[in-house]
């Protein structure tokens, strides 16, 4: 999950508690400070790596002014575009650890390489401090007491969350915005592939098209407004990344997908008024759908997601009448992601073109206001 602007706001209440481990010898032997044998994530170990990296570049002072400018004033901007753009040595250095954990995120996460780097870097703590920076990465463990960070030296120190560092923080996060729209990509396409329809699959032929969306437009659900009370994402990780699953029988009788991103839902107990579409009525031979809303953790395999959900729903078949699809969806999450990874939010059983007003979701967690939206053709 990224590491969002309520982190760079929260890390402010961190502080130095000393040293915890030695000096590593390169980012090959990166390992982040864990309880015990607690299984560390290949992305959590990438970010990682590069902070350990990070911070061992920014012992060169023209680097170190040179990336403090770069994110003065809390700016959030890619790791290697930062590296890519300097000529200075230490950054140059730099560019291939960036590089191989950027190849190594984008693995963990079902991605392709033409999503682009995801590490990112912002700058909080004591800012004008002259004294040498840390680097630290958000812990993977939710629950986690203290945050590992590395000095310049190499060598990690623990940051209480309870108290304020007086050094400058650099913080190594993840573009969570940008995995999940490009995991979302990555869900359709798969999930298309296995046999599931999507916004992938080609267009219906015109006999199996209805005659109100071929020919004048079509009816959607909007979201006119939408509520959560708790988006599964921690206070020290920040924003959340929200997306949802739609799903139902598509206009051949078969199981058919939809996925949406909710960029805007950042912090739960916030009431958002988005006037956003979350159902194509067009595509769905009941006018009934079902809605899971998820959070990407940081550690969301798409890739993998999209072949359970595939291997669950395919074993549904069109029976003439309706079948809720939100328990497959949920049953089908791998049980890993439910941990530091794609969390369920919500569901929304038996949605119809008709519905209109306030609908709580089935856990309570959320609250959607609808009403009926008519696209019209070109």
């Amino acid at each position: 999950m990224s590491v969002r602007k309520q982190f760079r706001t929260a890390l402010c209440g961190l502080a130095l508690t000393g040293v915890v481990v030695t000096t590593a010898q390169g980012p090959a032997a990166a390992t982040p400070v864990v309880d015990g044998a607690a299984k560390v994530s290949a992305v959590a170990a990438a970010e990682d790596a590069a902070a350990r990296s990070m911070a061992r570049s920014l012992a060169d002072s023209a680097w170190r002014a040179e990336a403090g400018r770069a994110v003065a004033g809390g700016k959030e901007i890619g790791l290697k575009a930062l590296a890519d753009t300097s000529r200075t040595g230490a950054a140059a250095s730099l560019v291939a650890d960036v590089a191989a954990a950027d190849s190594s995120v984008l693995a963990a996460k079902g991605l392709t390489a033409s999503t682009g780097g995801l590490l990112t870097v912002t700058l909080t703590g004591a800012v004008d401090s002259r004294r040498a920076p840390l680097v630290a990465v958000a812990p993977s463990d939710d629950e986690a007491a203290a945050v590992t960070a590395y000095d310049t030296q190499g060598r990690a120190h623990a940051l209480d969350p309870s108290r304020t560092p007086d050094v400058p923080v650099y913080v190594i996060g993840i573009d969570g915005d940008k995995a999940v729209e490009a995991g979302m990509k990555v869900l359709d396409r798969e999930l298309a592939a296995r046999g599931v329809a999507t916004a992938a699959t080609p267009a219906a032929s015109p006999a199996t098209t209805t005659a109100a969306a071929a020919g004048t437009g079509f009816w959607t659900s909007r979201i006119t407004s939408v509520r959560l009370n708790d988006d599964k994402e921690p206070w020290i990780k920040g924003d959340a990344e929200i997306f949802s699953i739609v799903s139902g029988f598509g206009l051949d009788g078969k199981v058919r997908v939809d996925t949406v991103t909710h960029p805007y839902l950042n912090n739960d107990g916030t009431t958002y008024y988005p006037n956003q579409i979350l159902v194509n009525w067009s595509q769905y031979k009941y006018n009934l759908a079902d809605v899971v809303m998820m959070e990407d953790d940081g550690d969301t395999n798409y890739s993998a997601l999209a072949k359970a959900i595939a291997t669950a729903l395919l074993t549904i078949a069109d029976l003439g009448a309706y079948i809720p699809l939100v328990d497959p969806v949920v049953d089908a999450i791998p049980s890993s992601f439910w941990t530091d990874d794609a969390d369920f939010v919500d569901a929304w059983y038996t949605l119809s073109r008709e519905t209109t007003g306030t609908r709580d979701g089935a856990g309570g967690n959320g609250r959607f206001t609808f009403d009926r939206y008519w696209v019209s053709a070109l």
